[in-house]
């Protein structure tokens, strides 16, 4: 037979048919003794009875005034007779016999003790030196029936103790992994945004090993996502110095020279150079997504942080370009403002940048904590809109930017518990996009 995979599956089957076997082995023992113990019950019984009555029909056959008359005693009522018996004198004629005897039962006398026939067990005894015999039957048919009535009673309360005990074993098994289904719950919990170590004080102590083990695991991978983090972070912001640097140098050179050959080649120095600044900022940002505190222990208003990344973008682009809606009332939440600064700037920029020249970009803060930002342009197919939050994706090989916006947007969301959504066409157009974040709010 081949046993489960699952472990409390094995132990469950294991368990109940152990469990099983055992029981049907201590019944079996059980009414083997007893049947020896019925046996040696119902012999006394029998010797007994043939010791009781030879005194009593000796003194009756003595006292008769006709030798050799056949006395069949009467019933005073109807009743089953389980043992039945004859007199007999040393002629074999019979001079007593119970009510129900049958003659034919009992064989020729040879002798006092135990016998046994193909129907009867018998007792025989005699008196007056051999003279009167007294033998006394009992049905084997009798025993066979109350030995059975004795296994009925052993194996009964198999069919009732048995599915109570297995059903008492599944039940005590699962119990006894709950804490092992809690773990495992715990452990599907984690990501590589969150490799804490797993609660394991519930754990049996066989386990505790294993799960010291994967604890240790999460440790060294978290160490290791970690140092990624620090370094993308670290290169990135000692990359502002040298880059701002070599900006300046092609900007001086552009005003230094006459040479228009020149000109356009530092011009595009200058534009590389300005592309790999955003990209460095983009990393930084990206670092401070996965690794930092995203949750504060205290709530500040979304709508400042709102209107001061939608009007310091504003000022590099064209008057009105940006349309920024904001509630009446404070949208508090424990969301890092810088956080959502982050967040916000990402979006208006990614709308800015891809969305269709002179058209408005509607930013929207609802009193909910929902934040979208829409932009007009060319609708994008379900297959381009799964792959936007992926690291270097674009919508377009020629569409500017670093490919970062947007899976910064999607770690932020996902690490604040919040859920970024990216539509297209928006709701209610046939083209443009919008990407729409429900944010953590405090409840009033």
């Amino acid at each position: 037979m081949r046993l489960p995979r699952s472990l409390q599956a094995r132990l469950g089957l294991s368990l109940g048919i152990l469990l099983t076997v055992l029981w049907i082995a201590a019944a079996s023992v059980t009414a083997v003794i007893l049947r020896n113990e019925m046996d040696e019950v119902f012999d006394s019984a029998l010797r007994e009875t043939a010791q009781r009555l030879l005194p009593l029909a000796v003194v009756d056959i003595v006292g008769r005034e006709d030798d050799g008359v056949t006395q069949r005693l009467a019933s005073i009522r109807n009743y089953e007779e389980f043992f039945t018996y004859v007199v007999r004198d040393d002629l074999g004629r019979i001079l007593l016999q119970s009510r129900a005897a049958d003659p034919a039962v009992f064989p020729v006398y040879d002798g006092p003790g135990f016998r046994e026939t193909a129907t009867h067990r018998l007792f025989n005894d005699d008196a007056l030196q051999g003279t009167i015999r007294i033998t006394v039957a009992e049905p084997l048919a009798h025993r066979a029936g109350v030995a059975r009535e004795i296994q009925m009673g052993l194996g009964f309360p198999l069919l009732i103790v048995v599915p109570i005990a297995l059903f008492s074993i599944i039940l005590a098994v699962q119990t006894s992994f709950a804490p092992l289904r809690r773990f495992r719950e715990r452990l599907e919990a984690r990501n590589a945004r969150d490799l804490s170590p797993v609660p394991a004080s519930d754990l049996p102590s066989e386990i505790v090993p294993m799960a010291a083990t994967l604890n240790g695991l999460l440790d060294r991978l978290n160490a290791a996502f970690e140092a990624e983090r620090s370094f993308a972070a670290n290169a990135a912001h000692e990359l502002r110095t040298p880059l701002a640097g070599a900006i300046a140098q092609a900007q001086r050179l552009q005003s230094e020279t006459a040479d228009p050959a020149a000109i356009a080649r530092a011009a595009e120095i200058e534009a590389t150079l300005k592309r790999l600044t955003r990209l460095s900022e983009r990393l930084m940002q990206l670092a401070r997504a996965e690794g930092g505190r995203l949750r504060l222990d205290q709530a500040s208003d979304l709508r400042t942080v709102a209107r001061m990344i939608a009007d310091d973008l504003g000022r590099g682009a064209a008057q009105g370009r940006i349309v920024l809606r904001l509630p009446e009332t404070p949208v508090l939440s424990d969301l890092d403002p810088d956080a959502f600064g982050i967040l916000c700037r990402n979006l208006i920029d990614n709308a800015l940048r891809h969305g269709a020249a002179q058209t408005p970009v509607n930013v929207t803060l609802t009193a909910r904590g929902t934040f979208s930002v829409s932009n007009e342009g060319v609708a994008l197919s379900p297959e381009t809109l799964e792959r936007l939050t992926t690291r270097f994706e674009r919508a377009g090989a020629a569409s500017e930017g670093s490919g970062l916006g947007l899976a910064i947007v999607a770690a932020i969301a996902e690490r604040s518990g919040s859920e970024l959504v990216l539509v297209s066409p928006c709701p209610g157009h046939a083209s443009g996009f919008e990407a729409r974040v429900r944010l953590p709010v405090a409840t009033m």
